[in-house]
C-alpha cells in the first residue's frame, strides 16, 4: 500500500469516525441547536440586502435539509422547523421585504416540482409540458377576478377576493382534469416520444393564451392580464395586537408566504402518503418496466391518468396563488424555460426523492433570482472601480448555460442527484456495492478429473 492510499484511509476513518460521534447522544442537538442560533443571528442582526446576507439565506434555507437529515426525534425537528419558519424567517422578511419573496417563490418552485416528481419521478413519464397547468390555473383565476370574465359573460363582474380560496380547490379540480386530457393522447407513447408530445401539447396552452384576444377577448393576448384579484385580508388585527405597524404590501408579503407554506406541507404529506401506498408502488412498477407491471395486474391506463392529474393539480393550485401575488400575467411566463426549469429542479435534487426534489427546487430559484443578479451586480461595481472584467461577462445572462453545465456535471459525478431515492441510488451503484456473503466464500469449482489412457 502506497503512503498516499495509507493517509486516504486514514482521512476516511477519521471522517467515519467523526460523523459516528456526531450521530449519538446528545451531539446531533447540540450542533443543529447551534447552527440555527449562528444562522438565526446572522440574519435578524444584518438584514441588509448584499451578497453577504444573500449566503446567510442560503445557510438558513440549507439548513431546513440539516434538520430533516439529523438523526433527532421527530418532535424536535417539527419544533425547531416550526420556529424558524414561523417566526425567524417572518421577522426576517418584516426587515427585509426582499428576501420573504424570494423565500415564498422557493415554496410555489418546491411545490411545483413535487407535482411534477410525481410524474417523472413516481411514474418514469417525461413530461415538458408541465408548465402548461400551471398557466391554466393563473389564467382561471386571473379572468375571473379582472373585467376581462365580462368579454366571455356579459354582464358579469369581477369576482372579489373572498372567492380566491374557493378557486384553489377549483383550480386543483381544473388543473387535475387538464392533466388527464393531456395524458390521453399520450397513454402508448414512451421515453422521447412522450417527451416531445408533452412539449408540444404545453407550447399549445401557451399560443393559446397568447391568441385568445380576437375574436372573443378572453386572455387578452399577449398584453397579459393586469390587476389580478387578492384575497382579503383578515391578519390585520393579528398584527396590531403584536404591535406591528407595517405596510399594506409587508402584509400581503407574510400572507402569502405562510399561504404558500401551508399548500407546500399539504402537497409533501400528499405526496409521501402516495409514494407509500398501492398507487405509488404500481407507478413504480410501471416506472421500472411496463409490461412486467401489466403481466402483474397494474391498471396502466388508470394509473398513467391518475399521475398526470395528481402532478397537474398541485401545478393549478399554484396557479391561482401565482396569478393573486404578481398581481399580473402574460403568456411568456409560461414558456418552455419555465418547464425545463422546474425539470431540472427534479433533476438535480433526485428524481423520486421527496426531499430531493425540495431541495433541487430551493437551489434552482436561489440562483436564479438571488444569487446569479447579485454577482452579476457585485461584478459590475468591481467593473465601475477599475477592476480587468470583461464588459460582456454577466452572470445574470448565462443563467440557461449555467443550469446546462450543472446538470451535465451532475449526470457525470452525482446522476441520481443530490438527496436520491434509496432505490435509484442502489440501482446507480450496484458495482459499488459489496458481494454477499455467500458469494465471496463460495469455494472454486473442483477440476474434473482426467481419464486416464487406455481406461
Amino acid at each position: 500500500m502506497t503512503a498516499d492510499n495509507r493517509q486516504a484511509g486514514q482521512f476516511t476513518s477519521l471522517w467515519a469516525q467523526l460523523r459516528a460521534t456526531a450521530g449519538r447522544g446528545p451531539a446531533p442537538y447540540v450542533l443543529t441547536l447551534a447552527y440555527a442560533t449562528i444562522v438565526s443571528a446572522l440574519l435578524l442582526l444584518n438584514p441588509t440586502t448584499g451578497l453577504g446576507t444573500d449566503m446567510v439565506v442560503v445557510l438558513f434555507l440549507l439548513l431546513m435539509f440539516v434538520i430533516y437529515r439529523a438523526p433527532t426525534m421527530l418532535a424536535f425537528k417539527l419544533t425547531l422547523g416550526t420556529i424558524l419558519l414561523g417566526v425567524i424567517m417572518p421577522v426576517f422578511g418584516v426587515l427585509n421585504p426582499f428576501y420573504i419573496d424570494v423565500v415564498t417563490k422557493a415554496g410555489m418552485f418546491a411545490s411545483l416540482a413535487l407535482g411534477l416528481n410525481v410524474v417523472v419521478g413516481f411514474a418514469g413519464l417525461l413530461d415538458l409540458g408541465y408548465v402548461a397547468f400551471f398557466a391554466v390555473g393563473a389564467y382561471l383565476w386571473g379572468i375571473f377576478s379582472t373585467p376581462q370574465i365580462s368579454n366571455i359573460v356579459p354582464g358579469m363582474v369581477p369576482l372579489n377576493g373572498s372567492w380566491f380560496w374557493l378557486f384553489l380547490a377549483i383550480g386543483l379540480a381544473v388543473g387535475a382534469l387538464f392533466g388527464v386530457l393531456l395524458g390521453l393522447p399520450v397513454l402508448r407513447l414512451r421515453g422521447d416520444y412522450l417527451a416531445i408530445v408533452t412539449l408540444g401539447l404545453g407550447e399549445v396552452i401557451r399560443v393559446l393564451a397568447t391568441n385568445l384576444d380576437r375574436p372573443v377577448n378572453i386572455t387578452n393576448g399577449a398584453q397579459g392580464i393586469k390587476d389580478v384579484g387578492r384575497p382579503p385580508l383578515f391578519v390585520e388585527p393579528l398584527f396590531k395586537a403584536l404591535g406591528l405597524n407595517i405596510s399594506v404590501i409587508q402584509e400581503y408579503q407574510l400572507y402569502f408566504y405562510f399561504l404558500v407554506l401551508l399548500i407546500l406541507a399539504l402537497t409533501v404529506l400528499v405526496v409521501y402518503r402516495l409514494n407509500n401506498s398501492r398507487i405509488g408502488r404500481a407507478w413504480t412498477a410501471i416506472r421500472e418496466d411496463e409490461t412486467a407491471a401489466i403481466a402483474m395486474g397494474v391498471p396502466l391506463v388508470r394509473m398513467k391518468l391518475l399521475a398526470f392529474a395528481v402532478g397537474a393539480s398541485f401545478a393549478g393550485t399554484m396557479g391561482v396563488i401565482f396569478s393573486a401575488l404578481q398581481t399580473f400575467i402574460n403568456p411568456p411566463t409560461f414558456d418552455l424555460l419555465r418547464s425545463i426549469g422546474i425539470l431540472s429542479m427534479v433533476i438535480l435534487g433526485g428524481m423520486g426523492s421527496i426531499p430531493g426534489t425540495m431541495l433541487g427546487a430551493v437551489i434552482v430559484t436561489l440562483l436564479d433570482l438571488q444569487l446569479l443578479p447579485r454577482i452579476a451586480s457585485e461584478l459590475s461595481i468591481l467593473q465601475r472601480r477599475g477592476v480587468p472584467i470583461p464588459s460582456w461577462f454577466d452572470p445574470a445572462q448565462y443563467q440557461r448555460l449555467l443550469f446546462g453545465l450543472l446538470l451535465v456535471i451532475m449526470m457525470i459525478f452525482r446522476p441520481e442527484g443530490l438527496l436520491p431515492e434509496d432505490r435509484r441510488r442502489q440501482e446507480l451503484h450496484q458495482d459499488d456495492l459489496p458481494a454477499p456473503a455467500a458469494e465471496q466464500e463460495q469455494p472454486a469449482p473442483a477440476a474434473e478429473a482426467k481419464p486416464e489412457p487406455g481406461s
